[in-house]
């Protein structure tokens, strides 16, 4: 468990377990066993306090409670026993092979490559493909206690399990904790805990029917015999279909699956993008069930990238840019002044630097992209040295161990293909011979 992180509200932290009492250990084990054996959880393991976290982080605008997410901040014990439930059952938590959320060597990077050879991968046999993102509404926060309970005994699992959890549920409480300011507790009747060690997997389960019943219609995209016409990484839904009848057919199927687990689709949020021959065909709107309409874009969001309306499988980084450029300026203004070049440019390097480079290991680069990039980075060396000659920001980017961009992405992406490569996920098999192929490529 890592540490550095809030205490509960009973001011236990993950550093209290470690240094503590070597019997602890023993009189955990035997608290979760009578836990297990009597189907009866401690009161404050149901307790939490959340705290509202800004999804947009930008000024100048008025905020509403739908620009926050709350992150539940849970008793320490209660997230030791979390993770022993998903250690002995862990085989009860399995999802689909399209979901990317939540598993286990599984990241971001690997469903926006599987995206992006699937589209390739039409792309290359003259095949326009339409994508749609779905974005649910309020996700975490909506999920059925007694819908999740059936989705758990249709996997057959244990009863005593499944009894802990009921009586788990039934004890959640919370309360809002805003600038040291604490509203009185209240009941959560639905919705699992963002923040919690088993809420995740409980949330792929509950919508893990979404892709049992995508593949059960035969639509969309198929690649070596496998449906990958929808991936998902926890409620980001991405479609995929070569036709606007198919991606039509499953936008209907995919609501009409949410609308029966109580999840409602967001479509102003939603977005659709053609990428391939014909992209720059108008073509007719992608419509809800509710009758809304999905809009057509140039550039759609997809797990913080965005992929652009072309030929091909294409990004913009201009956001990837702005969001460094922020990170810097905040860091800068504070400490730029006061500490070091050498405590800026550490500063720079693990702070900043996974703010630029997020993501371009499994995105396509242009050499007019690299170069962009690394512009990107020269302007902010520039003003921590306070010169704008190359060759000393060069000498001091080498001298404080700032590798330049072009290297850092050619080792990012050998590390991430070889993985990929490598992956158990059927879907990563099935694309992992585009990740084979530019794997060779990096090398020569």
């Amino acid at each position: 468990m890592s540490r550095g992180k809030a205490a509960g509200l009973d001011g236990l932290t993950t550093e209290h377990l470690q240094h503590c009492h070597q019997l602890l250990p023993c009189v955990l084990a035997k608290l979760f066993n009578l836990i297990m054996d009597y189907s009866y959880t401690p009161k404050g393991f149901g307790m939490s306090y959340t705290v509202p976290i800004p999804k947009d982080k930008s000024c100048g605008k008025s905020l509403t409670t739908n620009d926050f997410r709350g992150i539940s901040i849970s008793p320490i014990l209660s997230k030791v026993f979390e993770h022993s439930i998903l250690d002995r059952y862990k085989s009860y938590f399995c999802t689909a092979d399209n979901q990317f959320g939540f598993r286990k060597s599984s990241n971001c990077a690997q469903a926006i490559y599987s995206a992006r050879s699937i589209v390739n991968y039409y792309a290359c046999r003259s095949s326009t493909v339409n994508l749609c993102a779905l974005d649910i509404s309020k996700a975490f926060d909506r999920v059925s206690h007694s819908g999740l309970f059936i989705k758990l005994m249709c996997r057959s699992i244990p009863i005593k399990l499944l009894l802990v959890l009921e009586d788990w549920f039934n004890k959640c409480y919370t309360r809002v904790n805003w600038h040291n300011i604490c509203s009185g507790d209240f009941k959560l009747e639905c919705g699992v805990r963002q923040g919690g060690v088993l809420s995740p997997h409980l949330f792929a389960i509950y919508i893990d029917d979404v892709v049992k019943t995508v593949k059960a219609q035969s639509l969309g995209c198929y690649m070596c015999h496998a449906c990958v016409s929808v991936l998902l990484y926890a409620d980001d839904i991405l479609l995929l279909a070569p036709s606007i009848t198919s991606l039509q057919k499953l936008v209907y199927i995919c609501e009409f699956e949410l609308n029966a687990l109580c999840l409602s689709l967001n479509s102003s949020k939603s977005a659709c993008i053609r990428v391939g021959p014909r992209y720059h065909i108008r073509c007719a709107e992608i419509c809800t069930l509710n009758g809304s309409k999905l809009r057509w874009v140039e550039e759609m969001r997809y797990l913080g990238i965005y992929i652009v309306a072309s030929n091909k499988f294409k990004c913009n980084y201009d956001c990837c840019k702005r969001a460094f450029y922020r990170s810097f300026n905040a860091i800068f203004g504070r400490v730029g002044r006061a500490a070091s070049e050498e405590v800026v440019f550490n500063l720079v390097r693990f702070k900043c630097m996974p703010v630029l480079l997020y993501g371009l290991e499994a995105c396509p680069l242009t050499s007019s992209d690299r170069k962009s990039l690394q512009f990107t980075l020269n302007r902010t060396c520039m003003k921590i040295v306070s010169s704008y000659n190359i060759d000393i920001v060069q000498d001091c980017q080498q001298f404080f161990n700032i590798k330049p961009i072009d290297t850092l992405i050619r080792y990012r992406k050998s590390k991430f293909l070889s993985k990929y490569s490598a992956s158990d996920n059927f879907l990563c098999k099935v694309c992992s011979t585009f990740a084979v192929s530019e794997l060779n490529e990096l090398k020569y």
